[in-house]
């Protein structure tokens, strides 16, 4: 059995991570801690079935099982030098290490990485496509949900040379509000979100950057994103706008999105359009795609909580372990 360590697990993303260790077969110890140093250990949840601990830089470094850092990006760098200095397998959901350099980064969020020397030792956590990267891994940065969503839609697409030369790829983003973080903003107040739609970071969200990363090198041309925000609690859908080769529709890019993804356990091709409450808890991505006046829409659905975050680093961990992809997750 192998003995789990969340840290920041008070947050949205480390709370559902506590859920998924707490009923997956392979994980028997699951530790708790915060993001904060000091204190006393505190309940979880209003039932007290979870204790939190605070944040205890000795007790990292000597846990040695999987660490899951749930951290803001900015702050989780050394906590991880600490895990894997104790022989830990690392899971990083915050976007400290999901660039291959400490620059790309730096110039993405606007600070300074405080452990450059990790972005290269990381493996990208985009399970369907890294996988024989991940094998073995000991340290994974977690994708961002808005580029998993957006890159399961894109790269099949792109590997199979379906994309016009020169094109601009427009990706229309939405999310619940859990993908803001718990942390309460006036953007997220209830009452300036409920019965609203609104775009954001418009030019300056931190995901554009990362999905163009992770872009093929033979795509050359560019890339649009902008995200909005509904009013729900959780779920993101994104649809992607792209010029098509000559000769190519809707039929050769489903038939390269089956291709990619037939034999996956999570990711499923759809004749209809994807909806956010199907895949509502679960670690499933639905994508399909659609002839629209000379374009091909790819559009896929995911849980922003699950598939973008807390599902997908449970998913790496079981690949890294050797364990059944599946276990654990729904």
């Amino acid at each position: 059995m192998t003995a789990a360590l969340v840290i920041g697990a008070t947050g949205y993303a480390g709370a559902e991570v506590n859920d998924l260790l707490a009923r997956h077969p392979g994980v028997g110890e699951v530790t708790l801690m915060s993001a904060r140093e000091g204190g006393a250990p505190r309940p979880l949840d209003a039932r007290g079935r979870y204790e939190v601990l605070p944040l205890d830089l000795d007790l990292v470094g000597g846990h040695g099982g999987v660490v899951f850092s749930c951290l803001p990006h900015g702050i989780g760098a050394p906590i991880v030098s600490a895990a894997l200095s104790g022989g830990a397998t690392v899971i990083d959901l915050s976007g400290d290490l999901r660039f291959d350099d400490a620059a790309a980064f730096e110039a993405a969020y606007g600070t300074a990485h405080l452990a450059p020397e990790l972005c290269d030792a990381a493996r990208y956590g985009l399970t369907e496509h890294e996988r024989g990267q991940l094998a073995g891994a000991r340290l994974i940065a977690n994708p961002g949900c808005y580029p998993t969503a957006s890159l399961l839609g894109l790269l099949p697409v792109m590997n199979a040379g379906l994309v016009a030369p020169g094109t601009r790829v427009v990706l229309d983003a939405k999310s619940g509000v859990s993908g803001a973080g718990k942390s309460p903003t006036e953007t997220t107040l209830y009452g300036n979100v409920n019965e609203s739609c609104k775009a954001y970071g418009v030019g300056t969200h931190r995901h554009a950057p990362e999905i163009a990363s992770r872009l093929p090198e033979s795509f050359d041309g560019s890339l649009t994103f902008v995200p909005h925000l509904l009013p729900m609690f959780r779920g993101m859908l994104v649809t992607a706008y792209v010029d098509p080769s000559p000769g190519v529709g809707a039929a050769e890019v489903l038939e390269a999105l089956r291709a990619a993804y037939d034999a996956e356990p999570f990711v499923h091709v759809t004749a209809d359009q994807p909806r956010t409450q199907d895949v509502m808890g679960t670690n499933h991505c639905h994508v399909t795609a659609a002839d629209a006046f000379g374009q091909v829409v790819v559009t896929s659905a995911i849980d922003n909580l699950v598939k973008g975050a807390a599902g997908q680093a449970v998913q790496n961990m079981n690949v890294a372990l050797g364990l059944d992809e599946t276990r654990g997750l729904l």
